[in-house]
C-alpha cells in the first residue's frame, strides 16, 4: 500500500504538464509557489519512504550475505571434519573416524540449510532491488520537475517585474509627452494658449479704443481751427490757407449751390 502511494505520487508529479497547469491558473505565480511547496514536501516524504525501502533491502542483502557466508563456513567445516575422519580411519581409529564423519554430516546439513535460506531470499532481494531502482528514478524525476518548477517560477517573477517596470516607464513617458494633447503638459500648454489669446484680444480692444480717441482729437482740432478762421473773417481779417481745411462747420449742412449765391 505504501509502495503504491509512493508510485502514484511520483507518477502524478513526474508527468505533470507545467505549462498546461499555468494556462489554467488565474495567478500563475501563486500557483507555482504552492506547487513548489507541495513538490518539496512530497519529495521529502518520498525520500523518507524510499530510504526505508532501501533500508529493508539492505537488511535482506545482509541476511543473504550472512547465509552465504554461513554456507561457506559450514562447507569448510564439513570438509575439515571429513578429512579428519579420513586421517583417523587411515590410522585404524574407526571410532574417531566415525565421529568426525558424523560431524561432517551435521556441517553439511547446516550448510544446506544456509544455502536454502539464501536461495529463498534471492527473489525478494531481486524484487526489492527493482522497486528501489524505480523509486530512485521516480525521485530523480520529481527533483527534475522541482527544478523545472523553480526555474519557471523565477522566470515568471522576473518577467512580471520587467513588465511592471516597462508599464511604469511607459506611463511616465506618456505623462510628459509634449506631443500628446491629453497629457499634463499638453493640457497646461492649451491653458497658456488660451490665456495668450485672451491677452491679444484685450490688446486689440485697447488699440481700437485708443485709435478712436485719437480720431476724436483730430476732429476736434479741425473744428477749432474753422471756428477761429470764421471769427477772423467776421472781424475783417483774412483767413490763412496754410494747412487749412474749408470744411463745413459742425452742426450745419453746406450745399455747393450756396456758394453760387455769393
Amino acid at each position: 500500500m505504501v509502495k503504491q502511494s509512493i508510485f502514484g505520487r511520483m507518477a502524478q508529479l513526474a508527468k505533470a504538464n507545467i505549462n498546461s497547469l499555468l494556462d489554467q491558473a488565474e495567478d500563475p505565480q501563486k500557483m507555482l509557489d504552492q506547487m513548489v511547496r507541495d513538490y518539496t514536501n512530497n519529495i521529502a516524504e518520498a525520500e523518507s519512504a524510499v530510504a526505508q525501502t532501501i533500508g529493508n533491502l539492505r537488511m535482506l542483502q545482509d541476511d543473504y550475505n550472512e547465509d552465504v557466508k554461513n554456507a561457506q563456513d559450514w562447507g569448510n567445516k564439513a570438509l575439515a571434519a571429513s578429512r579428519k575422519a579420513d586421517e583417523y580411519r587411515a590410522n585404524g581409529d574407526t571410532v574417531d573416524a566415525e565421529k568426525f564423519d558424523n560431524l561432517a554430516k551435521v556441517a553439511l546439513q547446516r550448510q544446506m540449510t544456509a544455502e536454502n535460506e539464501a536461495k529463498s531470499a534471492e527473489p525478494s532481494i531481486a524484487s526489492q532491488s527493482e522497486v528501489v531502482d524505480k523509486l530512485k528514478h521516480g525521485l530523480d524525476q520529481m527533483k527534475g520537475k522541482l527544478n523545472e518548477l523553480t526555474s519557471k517560477r523565477n522566470e515568471l517573477v522576473a518577467r512580471s517585474k520587467t513588465a511592471a517596470a516597462q508599464t511604469q516607464v511607459h506611463d511616465a513617458l506618456k505623462s510628459i509627452d509634449i506631443m500628446d494633447p491629453t497629457s499634463e503638459v499638453g493640457r497646461f500648454e492649451e491653458k497658456i494658449r488660451r490665456e495668450e489669446a485672451k491677452v491679444r484680444g484685450q490688446q486689440e480692444l485697447a488699440a481700437s479704443s485708443l485709435d478712436a480717441q485719437f480720431n476724436s482729437l483730430e476732429d476736434l482740432g479741425e473744428q477749432t481751427e474753422i471756428e477761429a478762421r470764421l471769427a477772423a473773417l467776421k472781424s475783417g481779417g483774412r483767413t490763412q490757407a496754410l494747412g487749412a481745411s474749408n470744411g463745413p462747420t459742425a452742426g450745419s449742412t453746406v450745399d455747393e449751390a450756396d456758394f453760387d449765391k455769393l
